[in-house]
């Protein structure tokens, strides 16, 4: 069979089967200087039948991607209070939010992805009484001057201390899993595991001062309700801490509403540690006990390699020993697409919107770019600040396609250190954490 025929052959597969066709297709030689891909005559021809269009910049296509419209799922998820989450995970259940879902200003709870680690508590004893909820602060000797252990209750919380809210973008640290090759392990995230609702609490800054912190006080741990899946009440399924810095920001809150309502039952109801800009596992669900430690926490997920990184770049496929990773910290630059959804088609020539939001953990956003040829050339959009710190920030422009033919528009952002979104995937780590590449949708023009 000679090259057109056999590719021509794994387009026909692809079409009876997408998940067991050979995309070798894609395939491309890449120029080492430009790190762009040609495709060749036979590859380019197969894939236009799968995108059932011609590819105007299709030289322009970084090497080793597959189109947009192929990368997608419209697999529905259904779950009490949730509506149009992709399924992941059923034990412990895990859930994603599509792009096109993320396009109001704050993440509305029936969108917010789910990442659980564990068996949730009961949801009747989350629900029912929510002002009854207790907890308690526990510190490790010489932390605190005036107490060493506080039980409170989220009515306690409300009757003490001020409430605020801010809108906060928590993001699973292992969002965007599924690009990485060798694959990693773990939950196959694509792009939807990042919320920002409107939280509101109390600081958790303000809850610690009247424990009296000390010098010695240096991190911050937390145990929730839920239990480890083996059913196994001396199995812990996580605990992890953040530094007291961290902690003592004034967005750190102890949150029990959420936009207005209660916290979702998935999301940590009735109350949860939030620490924005940071990997959500940093931020408590079913919040039982707050450790204040004078070390680094040593909690379950918090050691070995979980939510850790090589220190150093290294080769795909490396086994990296655990003193060589470092923890994760603020999360990096990011950007989505939320309108409009993958796969539209628009009338070429004709402008139209795009937009979308655009996160950098701890710092912020200073500018949005989008891209019509597969990041050959950008075009600026337009950047709105963010309502709080911690917040992420929308962005749109309009753009129109030349000719008729498949597209992809990118989206890539720059955040405050100067630091844009690598074009393509980022490098890669044993647990697949991190990937911050540019977000891309599928459009046909007309």
């Amino acid at each position: 069979m000679d090259t057109e025929k056999r590719e021509i052959g794994i387009h026909q597969a692809y079409a009876e089967d997408p998940q067991k066709a050979d995309l070798e297709l894609f395939d491309r030689e890449v120029d080492p200087k430009t790190r762009r891909g040609f495709l060749k005559k036979s590859a380019l021809i197969a894939m236009a039948a799968v995108v059932s269009s011609n590819i105007p910049f299709a030289d322009k296509m970084p090497g080793g991607l597959i189109p947009a419209a192929l990368a997608g799922t419209n697999e529905p998820f259904k779950i009490k209070g949730k509506s149009g989450l992709v399924y992941l995970n059923d034990r412990p259940i895990n859930a994603e939010t599509p792009p096109h879902l993320l396009d109001d200003d704050f993440t509305p709870n029936k969108y917010a992805f789910i990442r659980n680690n564990g068996q949730p508590p009961a949801e009747s004893t989350t629900v029912e009484n929510t002002d009854s909820w207790t907890f308690e602060i526990i510190a490790d000797k010489g932390t605190t001057t005036k107490k060493t252990k506080i039980k409170l209750s989220i009515g306690d919380l409300k009757k003490k201390y001020k409430t605020y809210t801010y809108a906060l973008q928590i993001e699973c640290g292992g969002n965007g899993r599924a690009e990485f090759n060798p694959p990693a392990k773990g939950n196959q995230w694509s792009t939807g595991a990042i919320a920002c609702p409107k939280w509101t609490g109390v600081r958790l800054k303000d809850v610690l001062k009247d424990m009296g912190l000390t010098q010695k006080a240096v991190y911050i741990g937390y145990k929730g309700a839920d239990t480890h899946l083996s059913g196994d009440p001396k199995k812990d399924t996580i605990s992890r801490g953040i530094p007291m810095s961290k902690a003592l920001e004034p967005e750190t809150l102890l949150a029990w509403e959420v936009n207005g309502e209660a916290i979702h039952y998935q999301n940590g109801a009735p109350l949860r540690l939030v620490a924005g800009g940071w990997p959500a596992s940093v931020s408590g669900k079913w919040l039982k006990e707050i450790f204040i430690r004078d070390t680094q926490h040593d909690g379950k997920k918090m050691l070995g390699q979980s939510y850790r990184v090589p220190a150093n770049p290294v080769a795909p496929g490396t086994k990296v020993p655990n003193e060589d990773m470092r923890i994760i910290e603020s999360m990096p630059v990011k950007s989505l697409v939320t309108f409009p959804k993958t796969g539209v088609e628009r009338e070429a020539g004709k402008p139209f919107e795009v937009r979308g939001k655009a996160w950098a953990g701890d710092l912020s956003i200073i500018e949005m770019e989008v891209s019509i040829d597969f990041g050959a050339s950008w075009q600026k959009a337009k950047l709105e600040l963010a309502v709080n710190k911690l917040a992420w920030q929308k962005w749109s422009t309009t753009v129109s396609l030349p000719i008729h033919g498949y597209y992809e528009v990118w989206a890539r952002a720059t955040d405050s250190n100067g630091k844009k979104q690598p074009m393509v995937l980022p490098g890669w780590n044993p647990r697949g954490y991190l990937n911050n590449s540019c977000h891309r949708i599928a459009i046909q023009a007309t």
